[in-house]
């Protein structure tokens, strides 16, 4: 049995700031992850794990 909840936030403008920003660095941070594994497929490299990167 699956169960689904639907919740609506309704952030303040000092919150909305704050999960602007956490959304902003998360996705610096795949997009990163996202060059480095494309740049290691181009040059027939093994993809770049989570442990190889340092993570």
């Amino acid at each position: 049995m699956q169960l689904r909840y639907n919740h609506r936030a309704y952030p303040n403008a000092s919150q909305r700031r704050a999960l602007a920003q956490a959304f902003g660095c998360a996705r610096v941070v795949w997009n990163d992850c996202l060059r480095d594994r494309k740049q290691a497929h181009a040059a027939g490299l093994p993809y770049v794990t989570a442990v190889a990167a340092g993570w």
